[in-house]
């Protein structure tokens, strides 16, 4: 197993970069969001996480930011239905952490958004990783006890509708949410979201 590549990024182009080692050009197959990190670095020493993927007709190797992408990008491919490809819009969409807390939030709606991904693998993709999730710390973990969590994220996703239905996409509705008052009522959350939105 190749577990992490070090080396000269020679280039980044479309779904993967090439790192050279020792000679070696290695094609890194990534996420935009990795790629986009490392593309300011071309012509310089980068280093990646990895996973070499054994195929039949193939060997692909896999770079990620971090570990914890590379162990989300584990898990998912686990799922029925998703494959490398798949695995990599998905990292492609939202950061690790907001994708965990989609999961622990039963939020399906914010894996539909992802390009190539229908309703059925969105609730297939949040029942599966449930197990695998439910024990991370919280995000942004703070004195609320769990027994707060759920009606936090119900209030979150009320929220976030309430925005969609006044015209604003779901990540704009998302980055005006960002920061709203722990324990606010919906109400307040809407008007809190508007006022930061009317303010950008």
């Amino acid at each position: 197993m190749i577990a992490s590549v070090r080396g000269t990024l020679l280039m980044v182009d479309g779904e993967r970069a090439v790192i050279e080692v020792g000679g070696l050009g290695l094609e890194v197959l990534a996420s935009s969001r990795t790629l986009g990190s490392l593309s300011p670095h071309r012509g310089e020493e980068v280093s990646v996480t990895t996973y070499l993927n054994v195929r039949e007709d193939a060997l692909q190797l896999f770079g990620f930011r971090d570990l914890g992408e590379r162990t989300f990008f584990l898990w998912l491919t686990a799922v029925s239905g998703v494959g490398p490809k798949v695995a990599l819009a998905v990292l492609s969409g939202y950061p690790v952490a907001e994708l965990e807390l989609a999961v622990a939030r039963d939020d399906v709606k914010k894996f539909e958004s992802i390009p190539g991904i229908g309703k059925k693998l969105a609730q297939r993709l949040v029942v599966e990783l449930k197990d695998k999730v439910g024990e991370l710390p919280p995000v942004g973990a703070g004195e609320a006890g769990e027994t707060g969590a759920p009606a936090l994220a119900d209030s979150f996703l009320a929220a976030r509708s309430a925005l969609q239905n006044l015209g604003l996409t779901l990540r704009e509705a998302e980055e005006a949410l960002r920061g709203a008052p722990e324990g606010a009522s919906l109400e307040d959350m809407v008007k809190w979201a508007l006022t930061r939105k009317a303010g950008e």
